[in-house]
């Protein structure tokens, strides 16, 4: 039932789209000849319904993908954030079509009046609501938290992108920023409900598809009864954005350690690798100088240590090390030329590291996967600093693909709580702990590459 409900909305999307180029095919000037009855074809990445699909189609796709991972991800929750509870996400999805009345009331002028913005609005919002819970009522899929069965796909989630599309819509073609902020916002929603165990990471990505799907058919519906796409388009096409090259990025590279993290603690003997995602982002106030900041994630897979004692050789595994990290500080541009761009940055913050286990592995213990755990670890959230470099070729004037480079470096005391087994006279099994504390430096290179949008 659940593979069902989720292929439903997959397959029902391009048929809206579909019916959208049908329309447009029929009024729009770029699909007749320019002379004559010959019909121009329209390249297929190049039709209206095409393009809106992508972002519905690769959300709806992750969420299939990230179908199977789910208990891994929740895991992961658990490791970094497992006592979280901060229901801003209640709120946050409601940000973005405030700020499309609190604009409009302001005199700020958007895509339409505000009696025909409401109107695309309340459509996006009446086809939401029925495709969210449509699925709700048929999929009954189990919450993380176990307090229901009505977790897939989030409502939050499919509510937010609905908002931010609305953003979009009416004041993306004012300012990117509109867009970038909608987006972000909504974006923040979903890692919420996630972060809150109250959905799934496929609820929130199937959320995401269905909110943008929603606000496409709202639009569409309502454009067809006013028979144009805007009533402000012309008065819209003299205003300009920031010429400054803030921006808003999407980053995903390696780790490169050059210090062993576990040193001290001769848990490894190697310098660590791994791999970062992130966001990042700045406002330049000129065309020199902004503030920025960036929230990341590492992770460094610890590799399996061989040892030996009066009972032969075994393996000591050690779960990854993890850290989230946030970092706020000035940011430098230079354009070499319309299409090049160097970038310098300096920033300070907060690194969260996620707590881990450490299990003996060989043959001979009789549980699962052949381990047992002896000791948990915990390492201290602490100050960090990072520096960089990066190129940007610019694609346009709103999207560039970047290279960077970053420096990180942090120290942090990771706590071991080993456990110890014991028997009495009595044959009883006794449990106790005893803990140990490492002082250790984490220093690495990130290298890889950003997705980065200018606004």
């Amino acid at each position: 039932m659940k593979k069902i409900a989720f292929a439903f909305c997959i397959l029902l999307q391009p048929c809206f789209y579909k019916a959208q180029d049908s329309i447009q095919a029929e009024i729009n000037p770029k699909y007749k000849a320019l002379a004559g009855d010959i019909d121009v074809k329209t390249p297929f990445f190049k039709k209206e319904w095409v393009k809106k699909s992508i972002a519905p189609t690769l959300l709806f796709t992750a969420a299939a993908a990230t179908w199977g991972e789910r208990e891994n991800i929740k895991e992961t929750r658990n490791r970094y954030l497992p006592t979280f509870k901060a229901r801003y996400d209640d709120y946050l999805q409601y940000a973005p079509a405030a700020t499309v009345y609190g604009l409009n009331l302001a005199g700020v002028k958007g895509r339409n009046n505000l009696g025909r913005a409401t109107l695309s609005y309340a459509a996006s919002i009446v086809i939401m609501g029925i495709i969210v819970n449509g699925v709700k009522y048929t999929a009954k899929v189990e919450r993380p938290d176990d307090s229901n069965n009505k977790s897939f796909p989030s409502g939050h989630t499919a509510m937010a992108f609905t908002n931010a599309s609305f953003l979009h819509k009416e004041y993306g073609v004012v300012n990117p920023a509109y867009s970038i902020a909608g987006y972000s916002a909504a974006t923040l929603t979903g890692l919420g409900r996630n972060l809150n165990n109250k959905h799934w990471i496929s609820d929130v990505l199937a959320g995401a598809g269905i909110g943008i799907i929603s606000t496409e058919l709202g639009y569409f519906f309502i454009d067809k009864i006013y028979k144009n796409k805007g009533d402000n388009l012309g008065i819209l096409s003299k205003i300009e954005g920031n010429e400054n090259p803030s921006f808003l990025s999407i980053k995903v590279g390696s780790a490169l350690g050059t210090s062993n993290f576990l040193k001290e603690s001769e848990l490894d003997t190697r310098k660590q690798r791994g791999f970062e995602a992130g966001l990042e982002g700045a406002y330049f106030f000129s065309k020199k100088w902004g503030v920025g900041s960036e929230m990341t994630f590492s992770s460094f897979p610890i590799k399996p240590q061989q040892f030996s004692d009066d009972f032969g050789n075994f393996d000591v595994t050690t779960q990854s090390l993890g850290f989230l990290n946030f970092g706020i500080g000035p940011y430098f541009s230079h354009e070499f030329s319309d299409k090049w761009q160097l970038m310098l940055k300096a920033t300070g913050g907060y690194f969260l590291s996620a707590s881990g286990k450490v299990f003996i592995k060989d043959p001979s213990i009789d549980l699962p996967n052949n381990q047992l755990e002896i000791a948990n670890y915990k390492p201290t959230n602490n100050f960090r600093w990072s520096s960089g470099a990066s190129i940007t070729y610019k694609l346009n004037h709103e999207l560039g693909i970047t290279a960077y480079a970053d420096y990180n470096q942090a120290k942090t005391n990771i706590r071991y709580r080993f456990k110890e087994v014991s028997e009495n006279d009595s044959g009883i099994i006794n449990e106790s702990f005893s803990q140990e504390n490492f002082n250790e430096r984490i220093k690495y290179f990130s290298l890889g590459l950003k997705l980065t949008a200018y606004f």
